[in-house]
């Protein structure tokens, strides 16, 4: 079989030559199968001869599936050839086949980037120092007493305040017309939840009980409601009463009575250590993020638009058995939010090229470092994490197909370790 390869940036040309002792080869090959698989009197499966088939079925469904065995066997073997990796289908552009001849076969596809590494060892970013203050502390010990906290009336006078809640008589226009839904009295509104249209809460502070004032507002661009969907709005609103959470009281029996301590030294202690081990945690997270984010800035290649799409794809069925984890189905959530297919999909494309962009260039890089891929460790690791057996754990990986995936995802882990434990 002869291949050449005409490549520009990602797109390649394949044109192919199969002898024509393979093209005869395909044609038994081709006979015998729909032979196993026709049904026609008087010959049991299998056993029709050729002349029988092609009256049943005609020759050009035979030649047909010759071709397919055909240019498949050859198409594999020329990637192989080549070292090539698709990353879409092979489109057929030109084909010459005919029994007893060579076969001559041009294909497009597009292929994997391979990119031109630039720097990715020695790198500098800032790595930040963080410290838990305790003004931090207090505001998380705050949210934990919020749960036992009791609304209370505001003071005569009191002004509205972020945190607040706002109770409130509510009726919104659009163009002058009543806006459908958008009617309340009494409705108790924490002021700086965002729960209501943007900039409506933000109007309400320094407001008192017995106020009346319009807010005016715009829908968001990407409102739930199309009718609505950048559109201006009045409301107008009046304060009945202003609410405030009351606190219990911080000390030693509240304490004991509500947590695993018995002094308020205690829990700030314990809360100080949790938070300092999460804010290192997260600060270095960001440092190797950072780290492989210049890494990849400093290669040279570009994203076939397909790998995005099919990151994207693969992104969206993730999102989907999430939601579905929490009873929820994606049409569902759709409904709810307002957005359809075609938006969340442009949502996720920023992260999704982001991904793909950083394991093209890990995969480089684990080449060009000749990491190998310890399966066996991995699959004690996880065997571990899960409490199952490692052939259990084999066997799940084989039957799911996933084995491609578990090994580019341990080269990657690997690559990535090279770029960050040789950074300055």
């Amino acid at each position: 079989m002869n291949v050449t390869v005409e490549r520009v940036e990602n797109e390649a040309t394949l044109k192919i030559t199969a002898p024509a002792a393979e093209v005869n080869a395909g044609y038994k090959k081709a006979v015998q199968k729909i032979a196993d698989q026709a049904n026609i009197p008087g010959f049991r499966k299998g056993k029709a001869p050729r002349a029988i088939i092609e009256m049943h079925y005609g020759k050009e469904a035979v030649k047909q599936e010759a071709f397919e065995i055909v240019a498949n066997k050859a198409y594999s073997e020329a990637l192989n050839q080549e070292k090539l990796i698709p990353v879409s289908d092979p489109k057929v552009e030109e084909s010459t086949f005919e029994e007893g001849k060579d076969m001559e076969l041009t294909i497009k596809v597009t292929l994997k980037p391979e990119p031109e590494l630039g720097e990715y060892k020695g790198l500098h970013v800032e790595k930040k120092e963080v410290e838990v203050t305790d003004e931090q502390v207090d505001a998380q010990i705050k949210d934990m007493m919020g749960r036992d906290a009791k609304m209370v009336v505001a003071e005569e006078g009191a002004v509205i305040e972020k945190g607040d809640f706002a109770i409130i008589d509510f009726a919104g226009t659009v163009d002058g017309e009543p806006l459908s839904g958008g009617e309340g009295k009494g409705y108790p509104l924490e002021v700086g939840s965002n729960s209501f249209i943007p900039g409506f809460e933000d109007q309400l502070v320094g407001l008192s009980k017995g106020d009346s004032t319009d807010v005016e507002v715009t829908f968001p661009e990407d409102y739930f409601v199309k009718d609505l969907a950048g559109k201006e709005a009045i409301f107008k609103v009046n304060i009945q009463d202003v609410k405030r959470k009351e606190l219990p009281e911080l000390n030693d029996e509240y304490v004991a009575s509500k947590t695993e301590f018995k002094t308020v030294e205690d829990l700030r202690a314990n809360y100080k250590e949790r938070m300092q081990k999460a804010a290192e945690a997260n600060a270095k997270a960001e440092y190797e993020h950072e780290l492989i984010d210049l890494a990849v800035a400093n290669a040279k290649f570009s994203v076939p638009e397909i790998m995005i799409e099919d990151k994207i794809s693969q992104m969206v069925e993730e999102m989907k058995m999430s939601l579905e984890s929490r009873k929820m189905s994606l049409d569902m959530y759709m409904q709810y939010t307002g957005l359809d297919m075609a938006k969340i999909r442009e949502n996720q494309r920023p992260v999704a090229e982001e991904n793909v962009k950083t394991d093209l260039v890990l995969d480089a890089i684990a080449k060009a470092e000749d990491i190998q891929a310890d399966v066996d460790a991995e699959i004690a690791a996880i065997s571990a994490q899960h409490g199952a057996s490692p052939e259990e754990v084999k066997k799940i990986i084989k039957g799911n197909g996933t084995m491609g995936l578990l090994l580019a995802n341990i080269l990657r882990r690997k690559a990535a370790h090279v770029v960050i434990d040789s950074a300055k």
